[in-house]
């Protein structure tokens, strides 16, 4: 039976529209890199993810949970899932872009290899749909109105993260 090591919360403000999960050490733009995903809720290399969300410049909640093997499956109202498996270093970074990291360097109990990676989405389809909804009610995406309507989805988007090392 498998059990949680680590459990993380953390909001991350996507840039145009991805963020990235990597190892501290990880070249982002280089050319062994992921290409920007495409049709795709992930892209990945040997020690980083590309994670594609509906939103931008707005939090959207990622928890990072750590086991000692791989957990169970579930659903749980999760909508899309991803997997992958991922070198790291004992460590893990998410990165927002010109925004920083929403974690940088988090210490690993799996030490140095390879991770099983699974990655769940949570209201993406909600999410684009509510976007829709504002640029119908509101001509101008410029105004105030917009702008706090736009905010009130702060957060409604979810990632779940689990890991473990693989053996």
């Amino acid at each position: 039976m498998s059990r949680r090591l680590l459990r993380l919360e953390v909001p991350v403000f996507p840039e145009r529209l991805m963020f990235r999960i990597h190892d501290p050490g990880a070249v982002l733009d280089g050319p062994a890199g992921p290409a920007v995903p495409v049709d795709a809720l992930v892209s990945t290399s040997r020690d980083q993810m590309i994670v594609a969300c509906a939103q931008e410049h707005l939090g959207v909640q990622l928890t990072v949970e750590e086991w000692d093997d791989a957990p169970p499956p579930f659903s749980d109202g999760y909508e899309d899932e991803a997997k992958c498996v991922l070198y790291l270093r004992g460590q893990l970074s998410v990165d927002m872009g010109a925004a920083g990291r929403a974690v940088d360097a988090l210490r690993l109990s799996g030490g140095v290899g390879d991770y099983g990676v699974r990655l769940y989405t949570r209201n993406r389809a909600a999410a684009v749909q509510s976007y829709t909804e504002l640029y119908q009610r509101f001509a101008d995406p410029l105004s105030d109105e917009f702008q706090q309507a736009r905010k009130e989805l702060e957060g409604m988007e979810q990632y779940l993260l689990q890991l473990w090392r693989e053996s």
